[in-house]
């Protein structure tokens, strides 16, 4: 079985089971009819191709911001200036490095340093979260120096085209790992290297012709916007931790029935799309749920935060 495969059905499964986490299942179809899907456009067929030094740049740059693109627990305490969101505060600061002194090369990487990166993204240097940034690109380094010699582009190729291909290569990795364990039963996730595989052909950086194949991006907003939206329902007494902003544990019955409970709604939300003649795949709702998400009535209701390096 492939990796999303596994995904999807541990999902399900979680989702049977779960307690905290219900999908309203007679929501679906109105929801699916509701998100306009024939009218935005599938991630599987986005992309101008690139080639060369331009490649391997776009592939350094969606690499390397990848493997930092979590911390949505902390980033409420992280200084923003400019950007108004974490993730955005993260990625303009990537970008800044990028055009104003080119990617770091793969061995630079490997030899990060907290007050290195603590520079880049306008960060203090003792900041819990920026340690974790640096680990992670200390092992994205290391795994491009040691396997491909130091080509970000020679990883995408070793993939030979297929994003599954590449995303369990990538979740094999430390700095891509994201994986939890409920009743017993491993449930994987791979969240940032499904979006990796998303973001590259997105940029025309890896033409990957199974992008459909992949699972929804499994984090703490698009879960948000389901329960709003009513597609999720959850227990009373987990809302009202959230809206009283605890923290809630990576890896514990509730977060893994939150994460299971939205990426399994999003099969459903595909499987209807498909019975109505919509040719929607499950990163193209991701992406729709995501952008839903920006808005105020979204922003001003508390989502849950967990601290974690999964998302």
């Amino acid at each position: 079985m492939v990796i999303t495969d596994e995904i999807r059905e541990a999902c399900a499964w979680v989702s049977e089971r779960a307690s905290s986490v219900r999908v309203m299942d007679q929501a679906i179809a109105t929801y699916a009819d509701s998100l306009a899907l024939a009218g935005s456009t599938s991630p599987a067929k986005t992309g101008t191709p690139v080639d060369g030094d331009n490649r391997e740049g776009i592939a350094a740059f969606w690499l390397t911001l990848d493997a930092i693109n979590f911390g949505s627990g902390w980033f409420p305490t992280l200084r923003k200036r400019a950007e108004p969101t974490g993730y955005r505060t993260i990625a303009a600061g990537i970008r800044r490095r990028f055009d104003e002194h080119g990617p770091w090369a793969a061995r630079e990487l490997a030899e990060i340093q907290t007050g290195e990166l603590a520079i880049v993204l306008d960060q203090d240097p003792d900041h819990e979260l920026l340690a974790l940034f640096a680990a992670s690109l200390r092992d994205l380094g290391s795994r491009l120096d040691t396997d491909y010699g130091g080509s970000f582009t020679a990883l995408i190729d070793d993939a030979g085209g297929s994003a599954v291909s590449f995303v369990t290569r990538l979740g094999g990795w430390e700095c891509f790992a994201d994986s939890s364990v409920y009743r017993g039963r491993e449930v994987p996730f791979l969240k940032r290297a499904q979006i990796a595989a998303a973001d590259l052909h997105r940029a025309g950086a890896a033409p990957f012709d199974d992008l459909a194949q992949l699972t929804m991006f499994a984090d703490n907003l698009v879960p948000h916007v389901l329960r709003l939206d009513g597609v999720l329902a959850f227990d009373p007494g987990l809302v009202q931790r959230i809206d009283r902003g605890q923290l809630i544990e990576h890896g514990s019955a509730e977060e893994v029935e939150i994460r299971a409970g939205a990426l399994h709604a999003v099969e459903l939300i595909v499987a209807a799309a498909h019975a109505a003649g919509l040719p929607a795949a499950s990163a193209q709702v991701d992406e729709l749920l995501w952008n839903r998400g920006q808005g105020t009535a979204y922003k001003s209701v508390p989502r849950h935060r967990s601290r974690t390096t999964a998302y």
